[in-house]
Formats: structure tokens, C-alpha cells, sequence
């Protein structure tokens, strides 16, 4: 009731008890996932209200398939499709976090991508074209309450986007032809099952062949996330700093190129004399192309800090500590 209260359009309501649920289990992931399309399929051809709880759909991903199991799919009347995404963060007075939600709806996203590929395939084997609304449902706790409400969220700009970061990732046939001949992941595992026959040593050095492609946020999502970002860092890629930093920096790659930029003849004369010599001098990428404006806030980052540094002087720091135990009376945190 509540995507028909929120996306119904102008379908008769679900009446109680005849909304239909497949069975979408099957061995292995495979099969659940040929068992998901044809639920699909049937359900669209039939007509009527259909939920499919915790379908799995596969979307190509670097030319490898990867198995996906949104919350829900719901079948409209009209033979449309919706992704329901269920979340534990709450909605009080119709609103919740905008990060929560944009990271749903991100989620989301990918859900609509690999049902699309499923529409495809009906509409090459039956000739009905099917629509993935590109609108989901996002359903979260009421206010403080156990109870459920549901808003519908527009993801056009996040299908987008992840369209386009899938079509730009490179093959996986490609990265593993440059690997060298031989690399392999396998743990070796005895005739148990269990036990692991390949030294840690064969393992590390199979997986440093592979390069590091490190964000802050791998570290709650990979179990390589260490290794990479010990990588990272001794690369001196900015990826280390996060993909915001990586953005506001244009064709500045590693951390060497960013204090390059930063460091120019004229940030002392400009933080003693206030001369804007400092902004006329443009960084380079390696590529030769000029990255004026972040290296121009990089010059300018630096100009104010060694302004404050020089305008503090020597124990600046310990004299304003003093002056304000002096002022309150209490003892100063540290």
C-alpha cells in the first residue's frame, strides 16, 4: 500500500491478499537469478499487482557479471517496474539524512541498471518493451516509531552517472592481460577444504601486481583496503586524501606535484609584503596542460598559512594558552 499511496498513478489499489509472490528460490546463484527473470516475465505478461522479495539480478560489470539482490521489485498493473530499497535510517516529518538517501539512491541505481538488462531480454523474447521506473521507493522508520513510511526518489541523475563510471571501467580481460604471465589468486587449498598450501608470501606478491586503486571509504567496504592504501601512500597519490580532494585538484595526481604547486618564490614575499605575485604562476600537469585554479588555491592556502605562522611568532601558541588560563580561571585543555 505504500508504493500505491506514493507511485500508484492511476492503477486500481491492491486489494489485501492478492498481491502475488513468486517463490525465487533456486540453486545457486545462477538459478536464482534465471528464476528472478522469469518471475518477471510471467509477472509482466499476467498483468495485476506482484511483489518479488529479494529478487537477484546480475549487471555486467567490467565484463564480469555480479549477482545483486535488491529488497524488493514491485510489478505494476501496467506491467512497470520498481525497485523498493529499505533502509534502518528514520524519516522524521517526511525527511531523512541527505546523505543516507543519496547513498541509496546510488544503490538504487544499480538495481535499475541490471533490471533493465532484464527488460531487455523480455523484450527480445516476448516483444512487450517493459519500463524500469526511474523512480524507486525508499521506505524508512517513521519519525522515532517502528513503524514504516515510504517516499519516492528520483535517481535520473545517479543512473546517469553510474552508466557513465561503468562504461569508462576497464575490461577485466584488459587488466588481467597486463598482469605477468602466471599470476593467480588461488589460495591452494588442501583436500580438507580448508587449509591453505600457498605461502603469504606468494599471495602478497600476486596481489601487488595489481594496481592499487585506494578511496578513505574502502576501509569500511574491502579487506584489501590496507594494502592498498599503503600503495596509495607510498605512491603519493592524492586518491589517499579522498575523492572530493582528488576532484578539486584538476591534473595534480600525487602529493609531490601538490606541494610543488604550492611552493613558489613568491608565497614569503606575499605573506610579508602582500604581493599577489604568487597567483601569476600557473602549475603543469604531467600531460603539460596548466591547472591554474587549483594550483592558484593551493598558492593562496599556503600564502595565509605562513601568514598566520609569521603572525604568531615564536611560542605564540603557549601565550595564548596562558592568556586564556589567565582569562577563565580553569586550566586549559591538552
Amino acid at each position: 500500500m505504500l508504493l500505491y499511496e506514493r507511485m500508484g498513478g492511476g492503477a486500481e489499489a491492491p486489494e489485501p491478499g492478492r498481491v502475488a509472490v513468486p517463490d525465487l528460490s533456486a540453486a545457486g546463484p545462477e538459478g536464482r537469478a534465471a528464476r528472478t527473470a522469469l518471475a518477471l516475465r510471467e509477472a509482466t505478461a499476467t498483468g495485476g499487482w506482484t511483489l518479488l522479495d529479494h529478487p537477484l539480478i546480475t549487471l555486467d560489470v567490467a565484463g564480469s557479471p555480479a549477482y545483486l539482490e535488491p529488497d524488493a521489485v514491485v510489478v505494476h498493473p501496467d506491467g512497470g517496474w520498481t525497485v523498493v530499497e529499505i533502509k534502518s535510517f528514520p524519516m522524521i516529518d517526511g525527511s531523512a539524512d541527505p546523505a543516507k538517501v543519496g547513498a541509496a539512491a546510488r544503490q538504487a541505481a544499480v538495481y535499475v541498471l541490471a533490471l533493465q538488462r532484464v527488460a531487455a531480454q523480455v523484450l527480445a523474447s516476448t516483444g512487450r518493451p517493459v519500463t524500469v521506473r526511474d523512480q524507486v521507493l525508499l521506505v524508512c522508520p517513521k519519525d522515532f516509531a517502528n513503524l514504516p513510511t515510504a517516499e519516492a526518489v528520483d535517481i535520473r541523475k545517479q543512473l546517469a552517472t553510474t552508466r557513465r563510471q561503468l562504461q569508462r571501467l576497464t575490461k577485466v580481460e584488459e587488466i588481467a592481460g597486463q598482469l605477468p604471465p602466471g599470476t593467480t589468486f588461488d589460495l591452494r587449498l588442501a583436500d580438507d577444504g580448508k587449509t591453505v598450501t600457498r605461502s603469504a608470501a606468494e599471495l602478497a606478491e600476486a596481489v601487488g601486481s595489481v594496481d592499487a586503486a585506494y578511496a578513505p571509504e574502502c576501509l569500511s567496504a574491502c579487506e584489501l583496503a590496507f594494502h592498498c592504501r599503503e600503495q596509495a601512500r607510498a605512491a603519493g597519490a592524492v586518491e589517499s586524501l579522498g575523492r572530493g580532494v582528488r576532484g578539486e585538484l584538476g591534473g595534480l595526481r600525487t602529493v609531490g606535484e601538490v606541494l610543488a604547486a604550492a611552493r613558489t618564490e613568491d608565497v614569503a614575499d606575499e605573506a610579508t609584503d602582500g604581493s599577489e605575485g604568487a597567483g601569476a604562476t600557473a602549475a603543469c600537469s604531467p600531460d603539460g596542460d596548466t591547472d591554474a585554479p587549483a594550483a592558484e588555491a593551493l598558492r593562496r592556502a599556503a600564502a595565509l598559512r605562513a601568514e598566520a605562522l609569521a603572525g604568531a611568532g615564536p611560542g605564540g601558541r603557549s601565550g595564548t594558552a596562558g592568556r586564556a588560563d589567565g582569562a577563565e580561571g580553569v586550566p586549559a585543555c591538552r
